[in-house]
């Protein structure tokens, strides 16, 4: 397993993270103890969380997932062992259930959050604290384009604020180092301008989605991670899974994501199912495995800090962990590019 650090700081954190989200509704806690200590036996030391998870997120299993990994720390005593990274929801009308809906990111909501967080975890401190998505109107989520709202009751929690609960939190050992999750280049731009100036806590990380179905991070945020040392947590690398190739052809697996919860559909579209072909298309053509390919193509990249992996089963965990050994050849990864050049991000 190959590590790296956690931007600017001294923690060291595997290139592939464990994704906890099916832990409490797709998982139950038997499945997710027995893929935490897989994914640790296999070198993986860096899990992420949210507050608002198992995903769907819904009232009677908000929190589920943090539980599980408590549980599992208190079992197995291994806390140590582990960089435990954890989010903060923002606001949204489908997230009223966590914490009664209070969703901004000042100073109560989140020692509130953290101390919540804390106590279904079963730790006195977090490593890494993110900021789930930005509280003002902006561009996230697949929407690529940005339009202003005029309306200064969209602005959210202004930075300095929520730097500066955060920083609190820093102060009192509750959490080591923060991220953010779901941002835009000049968000992250911003707070690390912002810390750097007054002596704030700095964005460690940033967590957006990025597979070869969605490249858009390339386009204004790549050059930021590397230059400010704030690399990319990858998230949905699989795109759902679909880039395994398991759903072509109509096909719906049982107990797979998308077939459970057929409502997440972005990867569904005409344009990403023609992608998934040829991608896979490639990989089967030169004996590799579908989803290791995608993965390994992430790994490689100057900008990421580490690949968050999910699996509902410890065999897909297992080939998943694996594609932090496979180096994808010149030739396959020209044969990606002009994949890609075809039609950039069908799916964003």
């Amino acid at each position: 397993m190959h590590y790296t650090k956690l931007g600017k700081t001294d923690i060291s954190v595997s290139r592939i993270c464990l994704g906890t989200m099916t832990f409490g509704q797709q998982n139950t806690e038997a499945e997710g103890f027995e893929q935490m200590d897989r994914a640790l036996e296999l070198g993986v030391n860096f899990f992420d969380t949210a507050e608002m998870y198992s995903v769907p997120s819904r009232p009677e299993t908000q929190g589920s997932t943090e539980k599980i990994i408590g549980n599992w720390f208190a079992t197995r005593g291994n806390r140590d062992k582990v960089v435990l990274a954890t989010k903060i929801t923002g606001p949204g009308d489908n997230f009223k259930h966590v914490r009664g809906g209070d969703l901004s990111f000042g100073e109560k909501q989140i020692t509130e959050a953290v101390e919540l967080s804390l106590k279904r975890l079963r730790t006195d401190y977090i490593d890494l604290y993110q900021i789930h998505w930005p509280d003002r109107s902006t561009n996230f989520f697949g929407k690529l384009g940005y339009t202003h709202n005029h309306d200064a009751g969209t602005d959210g929690t202004s930075f300095p604020e929520m730097l500066g609960a955060l920083a609190k939190m820093v102060e009192a050992g509750k959490i080591r180092t923060i991220g953010c999750s779901n941002e835009t280049p000049w968000g992250l731009m911003k707070m690390l301008e912002i810390a750097e100036a007054v002596g704030l806590p700095r964005m460690a990380s940033i967590q957006n989605p990025y597979h070869l179905l969605n490249r858009t991070f390339e386009i204004g945020l790549a050059e930021i991670a590397v230059r400010e040392q704030s690399g990319l947590l990858a998230y949905s690398p699989l795109a759902m899974g679909t880039l395994s190739g398991k759903y072509l052809g109509g096909a719906k697996p049982a107990g797979a994501r998308l077939t459970l919860y057929p409502q997440f559909s972005r990867y569904s579209t005409d344009r990403a199912v023609a992608a998934i072909q040829q991608y896979v298309d490639l990989a089967r053509e030169n004996g590799l495995d579908p989803a290791q390919m995608a993965l390994a193509y992430i790994n490689a990249r100057a900008f990421i800090t580490s690949n968050i992996i999910g699996a509902t089963t410890v065999q897909q965990l297992e080939s998943n962990i694996a594609s932090d050994d496979l180096t994808l050849s010149e030739e396959i990864l020209q044969k990606i590019e002009a994949i890609h050049m075809t039609d950039p991000n069908p799916a964003p």
